[in-house]
């Protein structure tokens, strides 16, 4: 099983490095919670699930590994 391994953020988009060393980087515009975000708020998330998805508490957001896959 593919999981995400870690997250960061650069110019409007969301990056996930995932455990088989592919980086995926998606427009944070196509999730309406991160878009409202402040980059404080995006950068306070957890992995979790043994890096099947990430949560963001504040903002009431969770992506799965799985959906960053499909995306590609």
């Amino acid at each position: 099983m593919v999981t995400i391994a870690s997250v960061w953020f650069n110019d409007n988009n969301i990056c996930v490095k995932m455990s088989d060393g592919k980086t995926i980087e998606t427009p944070v515009q196509y999730y309406p919670n991160l878009r409202k975000g402040t980059p404080e708020q995006l950068n306070n998330y957890e992995i979790k699930g043994d890096g099947r998805w990430i949560h963001w508490e504040e903002l009431d957001e969770d992506l799965s590994a799985e959906g960053f896959l499909q995306a590609t």
